[in-house]
């Protein structure tokens, strides 16, 4: 049985990020409930960092939040003309040139991307409200496991923005276009059944479920040899982009790959 990440000393604990390791499975934690974990710049370089920090013996990486939501999205202290302490305002980023915002957004998406990385396997544990850059924090993630009261919604239109931090891809490949489309432009929620009938969660559970379904799906992850799961994700990573013959060839190469490592001939 794994040791719970709350009872593991942390490996980062800061801005409202928490960093546990035990063995092949990192826990990130989003440990600010008073704010329904809303996020922010030093949130983001906190999970930034997260993901540099991880050990080369991690297979799965379980992102979790405190309190009884996810993560309530983008603080709205980011649209005050003062914005964050030490950060610059929205007002002062649109301010700057073309080069210097977009090099900032660049550096807020950095946060999102890290979660699909090749060797790991990232699940994401959702409950409560998922809003803005918490729908697309969850999005970020290979596989999302929710409770029953979840209740995404992409509110970037309502405030005359686009969602920008990595969600509008997943999305939808997980949706489709047009179902991506009313989702974004409505900002409606989407609750636990609709999220897993339209492949935008894997399993919904009762709320007190939550961290033993995803406990669960960890170990079925890991009970598959690491390569050939690095493989795998690889292979259905790329099938977007491939067509038919071309996926057909990817297959054989990764399969080639995989007995020869297992006949003790790999380099």
């Amino acid at each position: 049985m794994a040791t719970p990440a709350q009872d593991l000393d942390p490996v980062l604990d800061k801005d409202g990020v928490r960093l546990t390791v035990d063995d092949a499975i990192a826990t990130v934690t989003l440990t600010n409930p008073a704010k329904r974990n809303a996020q922010s710049p030093a949130l983001w370089r906190a999970l930034t960092e997260a993901g540099r920090l991880l050990p080369g013996s991690v297979r799965i990486v379980v992102l979790r939040a405190e309190g009884k939501s996810f993560s309530a999205g983008l603080d709205r202290q980011a649209f005050t003309p003062e914005g964050f302490d030490g950060e610059p305002s929205f007002i002062d980023l649109a301010r700057g040139g073309d080069a210097e915002l977009d090099a900032t957004i660049a550096e807020y998406q950095e946060a999102f991307t890290w979660w699909r990385r090749s060797d790991i396997v990232s699940i994401a544990a959702v409950q409560g409200h998922a809003i803005g850059a918490g729908f697309q924090l969850a999005l970020a993630c290979d596989l999302r496991v929710v409770a029953d009261d979840v209740q995404f919604a992409m509110r970037e239109t309502s405030l005359g923005l686009v969602p920008d931090l990595t969600g509008t891809h997943p999305l939808v490949s997980l949706v489709g276009y047009a179902r991506a489309l009313e989702i974004c432009a409505t900002g409606r929620f989407v609750m636990a059944e609709e999220a897993v009938s339209t492949g935008l969660a894997n399993l919904a559970v009762p709320a007190g479920q939550l961290d033993g379904a995803v406990h669960d799906l960890a170990s079925a992850v890991l009970a598959a040899p690491r390569d050939a799961v690095i493989e795998t994700k690889a292979l259905l990573q790329g099938a977007q982009n491939r067509d038919y013959e071309s996926q057909r060839s990817a297959e054989r190469a990764a399969q080639a790959r995989r007995l020869r490592d297992l006949a003790g001939l790999g380099e």
